[in-house]
């Protein structure tokens, strides 16, 4: 198989409409101060940004504050303009305790918090975590528009909205002149394509980017799974009440398509499958989520290379599957009047 030795560089893209320029692999840290310690982050970081990668995503909840602690320990020793610190805000206010939200005095505590345990005077992209149904959203954006002015954050996004959400958000946004969502953070991989159906169409529309979490689907597609192991392998973290939610027909379809891929194009499924988000519609970068630098290695792998437009037809429609009301209406020949 092809490795990172082969890497011919990291392509960088533009965030949505913006001129922030991102690479096209992100590099996720979730599994920072929990299943990996601070020197191992600090060398998967190391090695990532080596490889040319510059976005690092974490959240004030990941490893109950660790997370931003480690590599905010690995920030203060870095030039800080070269890197695109992200973070998101949301969280418990203990483990165990009711989630804060998305309200002006958490939002307010949350920025002073993270930028204390990042070490850093700004942050580039901050995102609420989850939509909050008990706060008005005009709380909410205002709030962040007065962080973007104020210089705490550069940027704001969302992760975890529906799509009627994400867009009453930017019209709000547009009507108050405030600072808008410039980027959503969705679940999305070949497995998990719901994105698909109005989430990635209004990022398009509005110039917004996206940032796929899991476009590994939580290991699924990373190749290691066999449909005839009946159940996830030891050492894995899938459990069985995730193999028997995925071990249907379309997963393993998928997961042949992968594969047959993979050998042709010489690469490991991991890298097919991270290499298909990045050249999909509308998408900035997948995060990867890498716990170990072997892992790291893997997923840089996706990079310096491309499918074919044949292959991408390929993998697409081995995931495909029948569109729900109405996007099933909706895409009806008698009913399709722009094509492309």
């Amino acid at each position: 198989m092809a490795g990172p030795g082969t890497l011919t560089g990291m392509d960088k893209r533009f965030l949505g409409r913006t001129g922030l320029q991102v690479t096209e692999l992100c590099l996720g840290t979730m599994t920072f101060g929990s299943e990996t310690d601070e020197s191992t982050a600090h060398r998967i970081i190391d090695e990532y940004v080596a490889a040319g990668g510059t976005m690092i995503d974490t959240a004030d909840t990941y490893s109950a504050g660790s997370s931003e602690e480690i590599i905010g320990s690995w920030l203060k020793k870095q030039n800080r303009d070269d890197l695109v610190i992200a973070t998101k805000v949301y969280g418990e206010a203990g483990p165990g305790q009711p989630v804060r939200g998305a309200g002006r005095k958490h939002i307010l505590a949350g920025v002073e918090d993270s930028l204390r345990r990042l070490q850093t005077d700004f942050i580039d992209l901050y995102q609420i975590h989850v939509f909050d149904d008990a706060t008005p959203l005009e709380e909410t954006l205002s709030t962040l528009d007065a962080l973007v002015t104020s210089g705490k954050v550069r940027f704001i996004g969302a992760s975890n909205l529906t799509g009627w959400q994400l867009q009453k958000a930017i019209d709000l946004s547009r009507g108050h002149g405030w600072e808008p969502y410039v980027c959503l953070q969705p679940l999305y991989n070949l497995l998990d394509r719901d994105a698909e159906l109005d989430l990635i169409p209004v990022c398009l529309a509005e110039g917004a980017g996206v940032i796929a979490w899991s476009p590994l689907a939580g290991g699924w597609l990373s190749g290691k799974y066999s449909k005839d192991a009946g159940g996830p392998p030891e050492g894995s973290r899938s459990n069985q009440a995730d193999w028997d939610a995925h071990d249907n027909d379309r997963t393993w379809r998928v997961l042949d398509a992968v594969r047959a891929v993979a050998d042709e194009v010489r690469r490991t499924p991991a890298q097919v499958a991270l290499r298909w988000v990045v050249q999909r519609p509308g998408l900035t970068a997948p995060i990867i989520g890498a716990r170990t630098p072997e892992q790291l290695a893997d997923n840089l792998g996706a990079t310096g290379w491309s499918l074919t437009d044949e292959q991408m037809d390929r993998l697409t429609e081995a995931a495909d599957r029948p569109l729900p009301y109405p996007h099933n209406i909706l895409q009806l020949p008698q009913f399709v009047r722009r094509q492309g």
